[in-house]
């Protein structure tokens, strides 16, 4: 069974009271029903860590590599601009990464300085983003088994 970290970004915990015509109105809480749903019909477990802090992520991702994850699905939000921190430690990251954001970053004329870490970006699809971000990440494990996780080496 795949392990998987969702880790959600500054300012995601405030998902259905925050900007709801960029974001929606489904609550942190219902998004996180419906993943973990997603997980157990899917059969791959899942874990999801909020933070508002870079510092708080990249210490997440470290254990992460401690506990053998599988694989990373990220909503950075405001590190995908300011994490340059966060983007050394996705660098080194033995795991593949999948970026996702609800709405389309490009025609809010935002640029992801972390999308060069990952195998993928999903973007611009409300929630359904987290669900085709994960299932993009099963994918990709299940294509490339025998690399464990099959993450490029640049």
């Amino acid at each position: 069974m795949p392990k998987i970290l969702l880790i959600q970004g500054p300012n995601m915990s405030y998902l259905g009271k925050r900007q709801p015509e960029i974001y929606g109105t489904t609550t942190a809480a219902e998004l996180d029903a419906m993943l973990m749903k997603h997980a157990r019909d899917h059969r791959y477990s899942l874990e999801i860590f909020y933070t508002h802090s870079e510092a708080a992520a990249i210490e997440r991702l470290y254990r992460a590599v401690d506990e053998k994850l599988d694989g990373l699905v990220m909503n950075p939000a405001a590190f995908l601009y300011a994490g340059y921190a966060l983007r050394d430690c996705l660098r080194a990251m033995p795991f593949p990464y999948v970026e996702v954001h609800m709405s389309n970053i490009e025609k809010r004329g935002l640029h992801s300085i972390l999308a060069e870490t990952g195998v993928g970006m999903v973007a611009g699809f409300g929630v359904r983003s987290y669900v085709l971000g994960l299932e993009a990440l099963l994918g990709h494990l299940q294509a490339a088994p025998a690399k464990k996780g099959g993450r490029r080496k640049k």
